[in-house]
């Protein structure tokens, strides 16, 4: 199940303009260049910015992800016709044969259920040709990034072409063990509605995704730093032999 604030028509459409600023995913580009990757599986595409900037480089895309608004806002935009678009997840993909497989952002820790963590993993493999690649993002779980999402910290109002003001705010819910859950609440000064999407977490110690890993056919190449977060996250680059 999709959270709101990709799953919901109406937030799935502002998502960019909410989140304008990916340069995260340099680093991303930069590794795909450097593995020399033809073609690319983006699990958990979202609205598909990075599939599109893939595209963009001539690399044969497949974008998969469980919310279809988002898929939808990601299958308009322009360019959009060079992505083969996949409503789902990796639990359940076609044959594929992928040169890589990324998960950038969240979306490795948004998979919270450690049945369908592992059947990510396993999907991912199944996709990589042999000799693939794998790189996905996490946060450490020492930074604990989680007590600075308060409304104080976080709160903004956009004004977005045809939408209007839409002022939003994230608060942390609860924190119980590796899992953190936090609401973004979203009001549009247009017409007053008020919607909210509570997410789920699950921050994973380093040793305990390398064992993952291993457990599930890929051996771990290198475990890099977010350049854009440093001492933040750690970033995994696995390889299937």
């Amino acid at each position: 199940m999709a959270d709101d604030c990709f799953g919901h028509p109406r937030l799935a459409a502002i998502y960019d303009s909410l989140d304008p600023d990916r340069g995260d995913l340099d680093a991303y580009l930069r590794m795909a260049e450097d593995l020399g990757a033809r073609r690319v599986l983006d699990i958990g595409c979202g609205t598909g910015v990075f599939a599109l900037l893939l595209a963009d480089r001539g690399i044969e895309v497949v974008g998969v992800d469980p919310a279809r608004a988002s898929v939808d806002v990601a299958r308009a935009k322009p360019g959009g016709e060079r992505v083969r678009w996949i409503c789902g997840d990796a639990t359940d993909l076609p044959p594929l044969r992928v040169d890589l497989a990324t998960m950038t952002a969240n979306v490795a820790q948004a998979i919270v259920d450690p049945h369908v963590w592992r059947g990510t993993l396993r999907g991912a493999r199944e996709a990589l040709r042999p000799g693939g690649h794998l790189v996905f993002e996490t946060r450490d779980p020492a930074g604990r990034a989680w007590e600075e999402w308060t409304r104080e910290n976080s709160c903004t109002v956009t004004e977005i072409p045809g939408v209007g003001p839409v002022e939003s705010w994230v608060r942390l819910i609860e924190v119980s063990g590796p899992l953190v859950t936090f609401r973004w609440t979203y009001v549009f000064a247009a017409d007053g509605q008020v919607l909210t999407s509570d997410s789920t977490l699950r921050f994973r110690e380093r040793e305990e995704v390398e064992t993952d890993l291993i457990a599930h056919g890929f051996s771990v190449q290198e475990v890099r730093d977010a350049p854009d977060r440093p001492g933040k996250e750690f970033v995994f680059l696995a390889r299937r032999p």
